[in-house]
């Protein structure tokens, strides 16, 4: 089991997924999540939550899976370092 302060490293890469208008989602920061990249409740028990995404045009985004982005829910390419 990964240490408490540490997100569980899901995927190395990330989550390229649709994401509608008007719908409203949470990224899974913890790692624990069963339904990556969004949340089902896994972090409960850790100081990690999840983060709010609702964006103004259907797209596709890249979703951290790694869980060490700085640009939460975004990938920024942390995995390359891990």
């Amino acid at each position: 089991m990964p240490h408490r302060s540490q997100p569980v490293i899901a995927k190395k890469g990330p989550y390229v997924v649709e994401l509608e208008t008007g719908k409203t989602y949470y990224w899974c920061s913890c790692g624990r999540s069963e339904n990556q990249p969004f949340c089902d409740g896994s972090h409960k028990g850790t100081h990690f939550e999840p983060v709010k995404i609702e964006v103004d045009e259907t797209k596709k985004v890249g979703l951290c899976g790694c869980k060490h982005t700085k640009k939460a829910p975004r990938c920024d390419r942390s995995h390359s370092k891990l």
